[in-house]
């Protein structure tokens, strides 16, 4: 067999949401970078989260070769993946009332930070209650949800409201409630899902809108170089002194 159809098909489906988000969310985009280079040009902190797969997205923009030294996870134990057993555990974690304010209370997080809030359905109590507590302590909240779950499904927070609801700015990733792209003769399940290629775009392409609105203010962006390039692990070294304040993942 020369070439997967259905291989093709998942490539084009993406490729389809990445064009919709590209077109669709661009004012979004640049409005969440402005306010990453804001924080980052008044000496504030950036932190990101998301429960479950929607953490990957957060991984991704921590401690990455081109990408923000000061962007640090914000991790709630047994929420951050697959690293629980039995697996199921972190979703349940994900609606318990009260663990986002723990957490955000015992977190470096404060005032004039600007914290990114992943969470592909924004309907469960985590996302809800963290996006409510941390601008409640006066952090700008950015929130990269599927505004579609907001409109199609039941909220899981005793509010009744979404994440999106509690957002300064909200990137709407576009993915279908169920998150799976692809359905087949003789498959049961829908599958193929794309979040993670179309969340993961989002938040690169708001560290780019960031750095983009730093260096038009005359501020080199905190950026970080690969490790595996010559000079690399010099650089890092001077970005971590200077900022070493800021940054959570090193000391």
């Amino acid at each position: 067999m020369s070439e997967s159809k259905l291989a093709g098909q998942f490539f084009d489906a993406a490729i389809g949401l990445l064009q919709r988000v590209r077109d669709e969310e661009s004012a979004n985009i640049a409005a969440a970078g402005a306010t990453i280079a804001d924080a980052v040009a008044a000496g504030g902190r950036l932190f990101a989260f998301g429960a479950g797969h929607s953490s990957l997205a957060a991984q991704d923009v921590v401690y990455r070769a081109g990408g923000l030294a000061l962007m640090n996870l914000l991790a709630v134990p047994g929420v951050v993946g697959v690293d629980v057993r039995p697996a199921t555990l972190g979703s349940a974690l994900e609606r318990v009332n009260g663990l986002a304010g723990a957490v955000l209370d015992s977190s470096p997080a404060r005032s004039g930070d600007v914290l990114v809030i992943i969470s592909l359905s924004g309907r469960n109590a985590l996302p809800v209650e963290m996006a409510m507590n941390a601008r409640a302590l006066g952090l700008k909240v950015i929130g990269v949800t599927s505004v579609a779950y907001a409109q199609e499904t039941k909220s899981r927070h005793v509010s009744g409201t979404f994440l999106k609801d509690h957002c300064d700015i909200v990137l709407d990733s576009k993915i279908a409630v169920g998150d799976a792209e692809l359905t087949h003769e003789g498959i049961e399940a829908p599958f193929a899902p794309a979040s993670t290629v179309v969340t993961s775009a989002l938040m690169q392409a708001t560290v780019a809108a960031a750095a983009e609105r730093l260096v038009e203010r005359g501020i080199e962006p905190p950026l970080l170089r690969s490790g595996n390039v010559d000079g690399g692990h010099e650089w890092n070294g001077r970005v971590m002194s200077e900022y070493g304040d800021r940054i959570f993942f090193h000391h």
